[in-house]
């Protein structure tokens, strides 16, 4: 293990979350010093990695402003926080549906108007008629992506009385569990735009989910829909959307994301990024954040990465334990084993893994390894990175 593993914060991170690192980490207000980095929002993508970094951890889900495959190349685990900030986000989607169904952002600007009028209570009983919304209870949504987040928006619209369609081909098992049964699953996103009267989107910024929702999708909706997107503003065509709201056939775009498009789109609802933007949301990212980093430090373990395999070896029980971070790539995991073998280094436990065009090998040692181990792996032709973990001549 690392003596003193360094982190260094890009941003300012929770003070739970650094106060849950254990002995032998510290803080390092120098990023050439850093073993791991935490990040929430800091553009990375023009950033120099310094040699010894081995992880960067986002406090939260969306990891656009991390360059994954500078990182990947470099053998830099990058790992973000999914559903740490999920009840965050869901409250802030009902903020929306309600905001989109009552006018009440109207309601209080017309009280802040007319704030200097001794007859406000009077006239308010006549004002009023200008915005009157609807009920949500028994109106149906369609929840796009049943994801950490999509999941508790679709079952806490069920537990308001709304009929609720849910779209996600590639739902996990953790996430079919959670699902309350009284959702319906839509065959196809067409399905779900032809009988929702809102639409609540929760899907990552993908290259296919880019433009999710353009001018075809739009087509295809409800004369009046109202959209809600809390995720990306990309996956939503905005100049398209444009002439939708301007005609009524959108009735209400609520989004989370200002840009110099939408905040000039009337019967818009433009929020400034606030889906995790409460203490309890940053809290918790921060918090997995820091147990994620430390756990890879110290373990070599993989959860939540978003460029290399899941791996969950536990603690290192055995002489020693090597990690080895290296292309997906044929021939690999028997050259690794094959010198192991050649230096009668018996393999207690073996995990291999792949993601894509990256994979990652962990292995348990029966006794102490040579100390070229590291420079001998990395000879073979696609090793990227190898840590020894433990037990070392």
């Amino acid at each position: 293990m690392l003596a003193d593993r360094k982190i260094y914060c890009l941003n300012k991170i929770s003070e739970l979350g650094l106060n849950s690192f254990r002995e032998g980490y510290s803080l390092t207000e120098d990023i050439n010093e850093a073993q791991g980095i935490l990040v929430r929002s800091a553009n990375m993508h023009d950033l120099d990695f310094p040699d010894g970094l081995r992880a960067i951890a986002r406090a939260g889900a969306g990891v656009n402003n991390i360059p994954l495959d500078k990182a990947s190349e470099a053998g830099i685990v990058v790992f973000n926080t999914p559903g740490a900030n999920a009840n965050a986000v869901k409250e802030l989607v009902l903020a929306g549906l309600l905001l989109s169904s009552r006018d009440l952002i109207g309601g209080n600007e017309w009280v802040k108007d007319n704030k200097d009028n001794n007859n406000i209570a009077k006239d308010a009983e006549s004002a009023k008629k200008n915005f009157a919304g609807h009920e949500i209870y028994g109106k149906s949504i369609g929840v796009i992506g049943l994801g950490a987040i999509g999941v508790l928006v679709a079952n806490v619209c069920i537990s308001l009385g709304m009929k609720v369609y849910g779209y996600d081909p590639y739902m996990s098992v953790k996430s079919a569990w959670n699902l309350s049964p009284m959702v319906k699953q839509a065959n196809s996103i067409d399905e779900l735009f032809e009988n929702s009267e809102y639409i609540s989107i929760h899907v990552p910024l993908l290259e296919a989910t880019t433009k999710l929702i353009n001018k075809e999708a739009i087509e295809k909706m409800q004369d009046g829909v109202k959209i809600l997107n809390f995720s990306r503003d990309l996956l939503v065509d905005e100049e398209a959307l444009k002439e939708y709201l301007d005609n009524g056939k959108v009735n209400k775009y609520v989004t989370d994301f200002p840009n110099e498009i939408n905040a000039t789109f009337k019967n818009t609802i433009v929020l400034p990024h606030l889906g995790a933007s409460t203490e309890e949301a940053e809290d918790n990212c921060a918090i997995m954040a820091a147990e994620e980093l430390q756990d890879y430090l110290d373990n070599g373990n993989i959860t939540n990465s978003v460029n290399f395999p899941t791996i969950q070896a536990g603690v290192c029980d055995t002489v020693a334990r090597i990690a080895i971070l290296h292309k997906n790539i044929p021939n690999m995991l028997s050259q690794i084993t094959t010198f192991f073998g050649k230096n009668e280094l018996n393999i207690e436990h073996l995990a291999n893994k792949s993601k894509g065009e990256y994979a990652f090998t962990l292995l348990d040692i029966s006794k102490k390894m040579p100390s070229n181990t590291k420079e001998k792996l990395l000879e073979i032709d696609g090793v990227i990175r190898v840590r020894r973990l433990k037990g070392v001549l």
